[in-house]
């Protein structure tokens, strides 16, 4: 007798049946993708963070600022290549929902520290050249419409001009991420605009970022740039950039923590559903397995049909779960541009994979067991 023939005839003997386990399987890997993305996006481009940059903040808070003049200090350090900073900005633009990040910058320095903001150099020229321009990710430009050369105006909740709330901008050019996972929802602008046309006064910047030489030195500039500014009136705290954005992201949360209790629970029940199903059938199919043994069908591949029988259920289900997924997701932010990323990482992909296969395994190894210790005799008696 053929194989598969025997398996997808046992497959639409229940199809309701069949067609609900199906459903139930597609619904978790749904679920596992899209959840995979959110995880993604709330970390922040944690996974992307440059290992050989690090950032430095007040030490008592993030929000605290910090003397334009300690540049210089920190470039003395040994072991530091490259120093930048940024200043949030905090403007509303048109309605306090359409936030989004806005950092004043040193232009030059900033893009330098990150390479993978790409910028055409005849964009680069255009806001170097200009001291109320501005640069945009592109996922923001996308989300207002805008295009290089449009008037943005911002109105000022933090920083104020000295003539009133509102800041005016020219976008001068718009970056691309180099990689998925960067940042293309920024907002950037020259913080000598900022420095000079504010009513708060100058030479204040909000935190610092710092190329080093050797990442595995990181610690030690760390604590040797801290111990520069120990007992000041302005004390820092320097880590790693992927540390800051980790702890940035962990305020609202462990989102990674809470995304993987949310599926275990999924994929557990899914587990229990499928292993009920295969159970079933496989009580219904009594004596034609002793019928198939009787014919020379050995206890390998009595098990052997059990066990494709459901890994095909949970190949065909998962498969289309993770294509629903890719739909759902190649549809962008569901936002509509407040996430700075939203896709589902390589990794996720492969571990989801695998998921498939071991509840196909998993859902099936009870039941083919139970089919191989089946007694010719013993199952003949009970139909």
């Amino acid at each position: 007798m053929k194989f598969f023939p025997l398996i997808w005839t046992s497959l639409f003997r229940r199809k309701v049946r069949t067609l609900f386990t199906i459903l139930s399987i597609v619904v978790a890997f749904v679920l596992f993708n899209y959840l995979s993305a959110v995880r993604v996006a709330f970390s922040m481009g944690v996974d992307v963070a440059g290992s050989d940059r690090l950032t430095l903040i007040h030490k008592v808070s993030f929000i605290q600022l910090l003397p334009a003049s300690y540049k210089e200090r920190i470039l003395a350090v040994e072991g530091v290549d490259a120093v930048t900073h940024a200043t949030w900005f905090g403007g509303v633009y048109q309605d306090p929902r359409n936030f989004f990040p806005q950092f004043a910058v040193d232009p030059e320095g900033y893009l330098d520290l990150y390479p993978e903001f790409l910028l055409s150099s005849e964009a680069k020229d255009r806001w170097l050249g200009n001291r109320t321009g501005a640069v945009v990710g592109r996922s923001l430009a996308d989300r207002f419409g805008w295009e290089v050369g449009d008037r943005i105006p911002l109105q000022g909740t933090i920083w104020r001009t000295r003539s009133g709330d509102t800041w005016e901008f020219t976008i001068d050019g718009i970056y691309e991420g180099a990689e998925q996972g960067t940042d293309t929802t920024q907002f950037l602008f020259h913080n000598a605009y900022l420095d000079e046309a504010n009513a708060l006064g100058r030479g204040m910047v909000g935190w610092y970022l710092i190329r080093v030489s050797h990442p595995d030195q990181a610690v030690a500039i760390s604590t040797a740039i801290d111990e520069r500014f120990a007992n000041s009136p302005f004390e820092t705290k320097t880590s790693t950039e992927q540390a800051f954005v980790q702890a940035f992201a962990s305020q609202i949360g462990d989102i990674g923590a809470m995304m993987t209790a949310i599926l275990t629970a999924v994929l557990f029940t899914i587990l229990l559903v499928s292993a009920n199903t295969m159970g079933q059938s496989v009580r219904e199919r009594t004596s034609e397995l002793a019928v198939l043994k009787t014919l020379g069908f050995t206890n390998p591949r009595v098990l052997s049909l059990v066990l494709v029988e459901s890994l095909l259920v949970a190949v065909v289900g998962g498969g289309i779960g993770l294509g629903l997924s890719w739909l759902l997701i190649s549809q962008g932010d569901p936002t509509g541009g407040l996430l700075p990323a939203f896709f589902v990482p390589p990794r996720d992909l492969v571990i989801a994979v695998g998921l498939i296969f071991f509840l196909g395994i998993a859902s099936g190894i009870l039941p083919g067991i139970q089919a191989v210790r089946l007694q010719i005799v013993d199952a003949l008696r009970r139909s």
